[in-house]
């Protein structure tokens, strides 16, 4: 028996943030955010919500929280060591675990997409994984196919 406490991962409440209310996007913007400027990820992500609302011509929040569901991946794999050999299990993704991959993989594309300004390149993004288009629909897709794929080794998840 261990002499010390086993400290387990505790989850902090977010707060919504002050221009939608939303509790997902305050998420997204705190993945926005670099070296801890967080005004100006709310700027970066609130300009990217104009620009949609402006294509769009539809709620941003509401565009924003479609195109996060058809980025959430329902199966992943995860390694696992048996016997000397290392196999892909799939296994199915956990809630929070999907809205953070949908963030990570909308925020990294829209960093790769060759549009002017960071703003404008998230817009891009965020219009595309809505139209369930898009480098973000793709590797959601990738991921899917892998775990597909490897379905045989679906009896080594415990």
């Amino acid at each position: 028996m261990p002499r010390k406490k086993i400290l387990r991962n505790i989850k902090r409440e977010v707060k919504p943030d002050s221009k939608y209310n939303d509790k997902v996007l305050s998420k997204f913007i705190n993945i926005v955010m670099e070296r801890g400027k967080k005004s100006r990820a709310q700027q970066i992500v609130y300009k990217a919500f104009d620009l949609v609302e402006k294509e769009l011509k539809q709620n941003p929040l509401e565009v924003f929280n479609k195109a996060i569901e058809n980025l959430k991946p329902e199966l992943e794999v995860r390694p696992r060591r048996v016997g000397g050999a290392t196999y892909q299990v799939p296994v199915e993704v956990p809630p929070d675990r999907k809205q953070m991959l949908a963030f990570r993989w909308l925020h990294s594309f829209a960093k790769q997409r060759s549009e002017k300004g960071f703003p404008t390149k998230l817009a891009k993004e965020i219009i595309a994984a809505y139209n369930n288009t898009g480098a973000g629909i793709k590797k959601r897709e990738d991921v899917q196919k892998m775990a597909e794929s490897n379905r045989a080794f679906a009896h080594y998840k415990w």
